[in-house]
């Protein structure tokens, strides 16, 4: 298993008993924004097993970890030649505005690269705004347009694409 230690931030890959912490970080995100309702096991069930359902794909999932709480986690599979889809990425409402959000992404796009992807993409929801500004930060792109699921939430979202460079080959602060 991979693991980093930075600052008071372990990075690691995900294991599937991580399922119960990854969990309860999603759900608080989704408490922040009315109307978000999670459904585990109707609509995500990879939450259940965060590790293996990720590497059966052929991707990855990370968490974040802080005096051994979960306080952030990513998600990446292949989608298609040279591409990967960024998937999932929470952080701690108490653990944010200190860089561990693009950390996380930092990590997603080393290991892309590392594959051999030449571009990371991603589909986030309309009302997470500041992830939206993370993700323009970093260099993502927003797609004109956006698609609606058929979920509890009545998701509506954005999608967004970022061209990998080789600079990209090494994560942040890794």
């Amino acid at each position: 298993m991979k693991r980093d230690l930075i600052d008071d931030v372990l990075f690691r890959e995900a294991q599937d008993d991580d399922a119960e912490a990854i969990i309860a970080l999603v759900a608080a995100a989704y408490a922040e924004y009315p109307g978000c309702i999670l459904d585990v096991d109707g609509e995500l069930p990879e939450l259940r097993a965060p590790a293996s359902s990720h590497r059966a794909l052929g991707g990855n999932f990370w968490v974040a970890e802080r005096r051994e709480k979960v306080v952030g986690c990513i998600g990446w599979n292949p989608v298609e030649d040279g591409t990967v889809e960024l998937l999932k990425l929470y952080v701690d409402p108490e653990a944010r505005g200190g860089g561990l959000g693009r950390r996380l992404v930092g990590i997603v796009c080393a290991e892309a690269r590392k594959g051999g992807a030449a571009r990371v993409e991603l589909w986030t929801d309309t009302r997470f705004q500041s992830a939206h500004r993370l993700y323009e930060l970093l260099g993502f792109q927003r797609d004109p347009g956006t698609r609606q699921l058929d979920d509890l939430s009545r998701s509506v979202e954005y999608h967004y694409v970022k061209a990998l460079r080789s600079s990209d080959s090494v994560a942040p602060n890794l």
